[in-house]
């Protein structure tokens, strides 16, 4: 039981990140849900010591899964694919492919299925090469090299990915600036119309004591890039980084339990809104990946 246990909350660590990955591939719904839930049968029944890599080995199980299930939506139910990796299997490749694209909204239709994958996998979900090698059954230099080609394809279009690192930059630089109390850096990140705002949940906890006062509509705490500078300044020390519905935002944890979420609005290099939720029924129906 001890070691069910434990392989239990290995599993739930790793859930937000295969919650995320699977709502990528399949939308919302019950579908996302059904394939983390496989993911975890198939690691009970697995030989977890002899796993390296409880995340790696976790993530491509569910992208097998969701690949199975988008196979199935386009042309009729297939046979479970066993546990190894096909070593080549192009229309796998494409299907996968496609799916991710298609929910991401990310123009790569001029791109190769080998390429395509590549190209969303690592530079848009952010898996490493090694990990897009486990799960394309390639070597992490053909998967690296397909990647490479897809930018050349891509060109010079500011894609999904660039944008999502350009805002992490901004979310990183108010983080940085809070914790060394930088009022003129934190200024710097700010749109002229920002606002503080905060659920109940978090209004309850104190935010309003901690960071400011509501205004007239009971959420907003602070207005405009002065105020929320120093709504800020010196207290994020406990705050990091994190992806929250595909964006970039921030956590503040105890444990390994999301007390707050920074929800980030960012608007052209600059961010244009903060809410704090720490309602848990809303983080439940977030994707939240510290990190």
């Amino acid at each position: 039981m001890r070691d069910r246990d434990a392989l239990a909350r290995r599993f739930e660590a790793c859930r937000p990140h295969l919650e995320a990955t699977a709502r990528r591939v399949l939308g919302s719904g019950d579908a996302a849900g059904d394939a983390v839930q496989e993911a975890w049968l198939r690691l009970e029944r697995a030989d977890a010591a002899a796993i390296d890599n409880v995340e790696a080995w976790l993530t491509t199980v569910v992208a097998r899964i969701c690949l199975d299930t988008v196979r199935a939506r386009r042309t009729h139910p297939v046979a479970d694919v066993p546990d190894a990796v096909a070593d080549d299997d192009p229309e796998r490749d494409a299907v996968l492919a496609d799916a991710v694209g298609q929910a991401l909204g990310v123009v790569v239709g001029e791109l190769r299925p080998r390429e395509r994958l590549a190209f969303v996998l690592h530079d848009v979900f952010g898996y490493s090469f090694d990990d897009v090698a486990a799960m394309t059954g390639t070597t992490p230099a053909a998967a690296r090299q397909a990647a490479s080609r897809a930018r050349r394809r891509v060109g010079g279009s500011r894609d999904a990915a660039e944008t999502a690192r350009a805002d992490r930059a901004v979310v990183e630089a108010f983080l940085t600036a809070s914790r060394e109390g930088d009022i003129a850096g934190l200024v710097a990140v700010l749109a002229p119309g920002v606002a503080l705002t905060a659920d109940a949940a978090a209004l309850a906890m104190g935010a309003e004591r901690y960071l400011g006062a509501p205004g007239d509509d009971g959420e907003t705490l602070a207005a405009g890039p002065d105020a929320v500078a120093g709504a800020f300044a010196g207290r994020a020390q406990a705050a990091q980084v994190a992806t929250i519905d595909g964006a970039p935002g921030a956590v503040w944890m105890h444990g390994e339990r999301v007390r707050v979420a920074f929800v980030f609005t960012v608007d052209d290099g600059r961010v244009t809104g903060i809410r704090l939720v720490a309602d848990p029924a809303a983080h439940a129906a977030m994707s939240i990946v510290p990190g």
